[in-house]
């Protein structure tokens, strides 16, 4: 690989790593917004996700033009270094952004068992050895 091709994926992947702890901050403040009570929090941090991930993206098609083949030792040892690097933040993304999947699952659960009961259906409930049945209760409102 050329010194000058080399110096510019250097630099490419400076960047990636750059955005990529923009994405975990990202990730991390969209955790914080999803157990909390603000929806424009939330949809403002999703915002930020999405551009931060398309900015990775462009950087990507960048350095895949500039260097198609496999990183390996022959890049020379900084471009091996950032590479791992790189890719350990976005290990760490990946992590963060499961945590979040797994918040707005388990919000939209509860949001479900709400609306259930609002619209009178058994709540679920637990006796006194841990098992769960179910207790018809009335509506609290009718359309």
């Amino acid at each position: 690989m050329q010194q000058d091709a080399r110096y510019r994926l250097e630099d490419l992947l400076d960047r990636e790593i750059e955005l990529a702890r923009s994405l975990a901050a990202t990730l991390a403040a969209e955790r914080t917004s999803l157990t909390g009570d603000s929806p424009q929090a939330v949809e403002q941090n999703a915002a930020d996700k999405i551009r931060v991930l398309q900015s990775i993206e462009k950087l990507e098609e960048e350095r895949r033009a500039l260097y198609a083949g496999p990183v390996n030792s022959g890049l020379g040892a900084t471009v091996v270094e950032r590479w791992r690097a790189l890719m350990a933040l976005m290990a760490g993304c990946r992590t963060a952004n499961d945590v979040n999947g797994y918040i707005i699952h388990v919000r939209q659960h509860q949001i479900r068992q709400l609306i259930e009961i609002v619209r009178g259906a058994p709540a679920i409930t637990y006796d006194s050895h841990g098992k769960t049945f179910a207790k018809a209760l009335r509506a609290l409102a009718r359309a």
